[in-house]
């Protein structure tokens, strides 16, 4: 039992509470990246400068930066409604 207990201890102390390779694995989106981007466009038309299938706020969603003038504007598409979930601005210069 102590040795067990230690053990817990040690993997919070390095931040480790899953065995390696456990990370949750994304699921497959019902909208494609295509359609995602598409949404995206019509919403903020521009040059889109990074796209990315990401999880953030626990949902699964498409992420795009697209150049506008001299501002980047995010748009956030739930990969699974096609639901806008961000719309804004970055600051000029803003790292993701």
């Amino acid at each position: 039992m102590k040795t067990r207990f230690w053990a817990v201890m040690a993997m919070i102390a390095v931040g480790t509470t899953m065995p390696a390779g456990a990370a949750e694995k994304a699921p497959k989106p019902k909208l494609s990246m295509d359609q995602a981007k598409a949404i995206a466009l019509k919403l903020a038309p521009g040059k889109i400068k990074k796209s990315e299938y990401e999880k953030e706020d626990g949902i699964w969603r498409y992420s795009f930066d697209i150049e506008q003038s001299k501002r980047i504007h995010e748009i956030g598409v739930d990969a699974m409604t096609g639901k806008v979930v961000e719309d804004a601005f970055e600051a000029p210069g803003a790292k993701d």
